[in-house]
């Protein structure tokens, strides 16, 4: 029953979630036109073929309901990436003609563990039973639409398995690949070189201008492309309390200490309410004075504030400890007593059998093989202690078995109740046997912690309303003057700081260190922003952002600015060679090496695999072109990746002939089977993809 009331609840949310697009998109339209608008109603396209915004929206509402604390925008992000590959790789399915039947869709349906160890779809066997999973639906027809939108998704994953096996069995390395890597590793050459290296003319000889980035950019296209962006500066004044604010919080956490008088409206007299030192109902009292409400549980050393943790623990009963600081509260505790062995750790090793909800279980087994197995680890267990961690990460099937079933402390009815019972009411050191609807647990008593209970009272440091309004007028005073103003001198002269230009795309959610400011990316991206404009933004429990547009830059080639650190050093080296290469003229090694005040090295043994010269680094051309050059006869200049070289080879060492290279086939088949991960990337590179979400969310 429980998976058809998840299908009740999905059918009424999903019936809910329509509703709410239709009325919300509808509402929108109106708001912004005043009657119906004509603007487009897809999201976007892939390839051509549109993707509508009612049931794209459908699909965000309903992953932002299933996420946890996740925003619409993050949703949409997840949604849109998926709709993506989807497209994408649905086309390949048809191009391909691939199709799928009920034995494949079953398959995935099986790869489930939701539904492969679901008891409702087991047969006595405890195994997956396609005639019961198909009988359970028949019987409940509201859940009819809720399978047809799973097969859906296990159609489509049964359909990528055969054609990522397809993609993986088209990957293969060839013998001649074999040779050649044997040969890049075992070919070996010798040589002397000269290098002059590019740091040898300074940067500022050589010039690079905007035209020469561009036409750089223009032979590599697809890596410098751009998504069009807004930089922005902006000023962060926050809402944070004052130290006069802090003094007062201070002053009135103090006072609660001691007795109070109190005007009582019913007997018209003053009452003099007892202080924290002396109040009987100590959880009434702590709620009616705290921002955080009475806890009666008892606490650990570990749990306590650290710097606060050894007073605090060492607390007697009635004594007060503070007022001290604790994550932007002021707080007073008092002693209210001290429990032994209050919080315990423990280890284990749990064995399972067949039926229980155990997902990776290491090995199927019946609850009898289950037992037998569980009673001889807890005899090797018992023998020897100090194995109890290797016999957890070889056995177990739980997932503390990676820290050798070590699950850390816990308190009192934190496991289940026959784990709980044994743990609490063993010693330290003690190892035994317990069944839960788990299965099998051999338990081994780690350690016990004595844990005390505390009142405290927490108020909050928050700013006053008198400080809120002087951030406010602030922040005001800040966007009215900064449109006529430098953005810059203004926030120096009103002793602000400006934080380094953020740059945001139309989708981005995120500005600068403040996460979820959609509304400013939304403004910086408005037709009617322009650049120099300057806007205020609230934000609750933060303060006052003012941000000005700064720059605009449109979709297509990456902004000459944003290359230039990239591309510059390129086109340098470029010329510096060019540069180098004119001094690099001589009959010999000795004449070129005087003329440029550099040494004649030696390189011995190099392969192109193994292609870094002594004092020159990692250079697989230079090592390339030794081995085509005629030994004994001066190069001409090779162009390298720290500098200009000119070598002479010495000797050209050709490895063995193999009849066979597996060993050199077989290195590189993981290479190779790694290639199938690059397909979805390729595709969407070369796809037409056009995002309008910007235009609804």
């Amino acid at each position: 029953m429980a998976v058809l009331s998840k299908i009740r609840q999905r059918s009424g949310l999903l019936i809910g979630m329509i509703a709410f697009a239709l009325f919300a998109f509808v509402i929108g339209d109106l708001i912004q036109s005043g009657s119906f608008s004509q603007t487009s109603r897809e999201v976007g396209s892939i390839n051509g073929e549109d993707i509508s915004f009612d049931e794209f929206n459908l699909k965000v509402s309903n992953a932002e309901k299933s996420g946890q604390g996740m925003s619409a925008l993050q949703a949409s992000n997840q949604i849109w990436n998926q709709e993506v590959s989807i497209a994408l790789l649905t086309s390949e399915f048809e191009k391909l003609g691939i199709r799928v039947g009920e034995k494949h869709i079953v398959e995935v349906f099986k790869a489930d563990q939701n539904i492969a160890q679901n008891p409702a779809f087991l047969n006595a066997l405890g195994k997956f039973d396609l005639a019961k999973f198909k009988d359970y639906f028949k019987a409940n027809p509201e859940g009819i639409q809720y399978l047809k939108e799973r097969e859906k998704d296990a159609e489509l994953n049964a359909k990528y398995q055969i054609y990522n096996a397809l993609v993986k069995g088209a990957l293969y390395t060839t013998e001649a690949e074999g040779k050649f890597k044997y040969e890049m590793e075992a070919n070996k050459v010798s040589f002397d070189f000269v290098s002059v290296p590019f740091s040898s003319i300074k940067d500022s000889d050589v010039k690079v201008t905007d035209e020469e980035i561009v036409a750089y950019m223009k032979t590599k296209e697809k890596k410098f492309k751009s998504e069009e962006t807004r930089e922005l500066d902006y000023v962060l004044i926050e809402e944070k309390p004052s130290k006069q604010d802090e003094s007062e919080i201070k002053a009135k956490v103090d006072g609660l200490l001691l007795p109070s008088v109190r005007y009582n409206k019913e007997t018209g007299k003053n009452d003099t309410i007892s202080g924290f030192r002396s109040a009987t109902n100590i959880a009434e009292f702590v709620n009616a004075n705290s921002d955080r409400p009475f806890d009666s549980t008892y606490i650990a050393k570990q749990d306590l504030p650290a710097e606060h943790a050894e007073k605090l623990f060492a607390l007697p009963v009635g004594e007060i400890y503070g007022p001290y600081i604790y994550n932007n509260y002021y707080c007073i505790s008092k002693g209210l007593g001290r429990k032994a062995g209050a919080k315990a750790k423990a280890s284990h090793i749990l064995i399972s059998w067949e039926g229980t909800q155990v997902p990776n279980k290491k090995e199927k087994r019946t609850k009898e093989e289950a037992k037998a197995k569980a009673e001889s680890l807890l005899a090797q267990a018992q023998a020897n202690p100090g194995m109890f961690m290797m016999l957890a990460m070889t056995n177990s099937d739980d997932s503390s078995s990676q820290q050798g079933g070590d699950l850390g402390y816990f308190g009192p009815g934190q496991m289940v109740k026959p784990f709980n019972d044994f743990v609490f009411n063993n010693p330290i050191g003690k190892v035994g046997l317990v069944e839960t609807e788990f299965g099998y647990h051999v338990i081994n008593v780690t350690d016990k912690q004595d844990a005390v209970k505390l009142a405290t009272i927490a108020q909050k440091i928050a700013p006053s309303e008198a400080t809120n309004d002087k951030v406010y007028a602030d922040a005001t005073k800040f966007e009215m003057e900064a449109a006529s103003k430098d953005f810059t001198a203004l926030a120096k002269q009103m002793k602000l700081t400006v934080t380094p230009s953020v740059r945001v795309k139309a989708i981005d959610e995120s500005f600068g260190t403040i996460n979820n400011q959609r509304q400013i990316v939304k403004w910086a991206f408005n037709s009617d922003t322009n650049i120099g404009d300057v806007k205020r933004f609230e934000i609750v429990n933060v303060g006052h952002v003012i941000a000005k547009l700064k720059k605009v830059t449109e979709k297509g080639l990456m902004a000459v600015e944003d290359a230039r650190p990239m591309v510059e050093p390129i086109l340098k080296n470029r010329k510096k060679a060019e540069k180098i290469k004119a001094k690099l003229s001589g009959s010999s090694l000795a004449t070129i090496a005087a003329a440029n005040k550099v040494t004649v090295l030696n390189a011995v043994d190099l392969t192109v695999e193994n292609a870094a010269l002594p004092g020159a680094g990692f250079e697989p051309k230079v090592v390339g072109s030794a081995f085509t050059s005629k030994v004994g006869q001066v190069s001409k200049p090779i162009d390298g990746n720290s500098g200009v070289y000119v070598i002479v080879t010495k000797s050209v060492v050709k490895a063995p002939v193999l009849k066979k290279h597996d060993e050199y086939v077989n290195k590189l088949k993981p290479q190779v089977a790694n290639y199938a991960g690059r397909v979805l990337p390729a595709l969407k590179n070369e796809a037409d993809i056009q995002d309008n979400r910007a235009n609804f969310y």
